[in-house]
């Protein structure tokens, strides 16, 4: 069971990233406000549910949460300022892009880059956790992944509709033969 919240404040935001390590696209974050009898039956740790019920979930987080946003930093700032400080900086993004200004962030992951104003609490697997970082965690994977398959339209050999941009073999095999686009992160060992 997810629990509701780590303060105990009503305005607790959840935190957490997608795509941090792909070798193409954008990394996307999502900052969400859950009111505290928030519980669908299957939210969970993005990573550990499957994609209808994600598609499930995300509908229910969009629907009832007390404000979400989903942000992201482009392959050109993770080459400029490396994926960690591109993670924060689409972070910070979704917290700004919120309706309600939270009183407290609550991150997953072991490191983040302080907010200006807001404090912050970093919880290592997070997601599994509890529930406004597993919310998040939801919105930047589903947001991701769909800005992923709008791409594989424009660029079908790399199976981004499959794998998303994270390094496969059909991916990796993909750029030996028709070379890098500019959706790839440049800065990663792409081979």
């Amino acid at each position: 069971m997810l629990l509701i919240s780590h303060t105990g404040e009503p305005l607790e935001a959840g935190l957490d990233e997608a795509g941090r390590g792909c070798l193409a696209g954008p990394v996307f974050a999502a900052a969400v406000i859950l009111p505290a009898n928030f519980a669908p039956q299957f939210l969970n740790d993005s990573k550990q549910m499957t994609a209808k019920r994600r598609e499930l979930v995300r509908t229910e987080i969009c629907r009832e949460a007390i404000a979400w946003a989903v942000a992201e930093a482009s392959p050109e700032e993770i080459a400029s300022i490396n994926i960690a400080q591109a993670s924060y900086l689409a972070m910070h993004r979704a917290v700004a892009q919120l309706d309600v200004t939270p009183t407290h962030l609550l991150v997953d992951g072991n490191r983040f880059k302080a907010h200006a104003t807001l404090p912050h609490t970093c919880i290592i697997g997070g997601d599994g956790l509890y529930r406004s970082i597993a919310a998040a965690s939801v919105l930047a994977k589903t947001f991701r992944d769909e800005r992923m398959s709008e791409l594989a339209v424009q660029y079908p050999e790399y199976g981004w509709q499959q794998n998303a941009g994270y390094p496969t073999a059909l991916h990796r095999a993909a750029i030996r033969a028709f070379g890098p686009t500019k959706h790839h992160r440049m800065g990663f060992r792409l081979l």
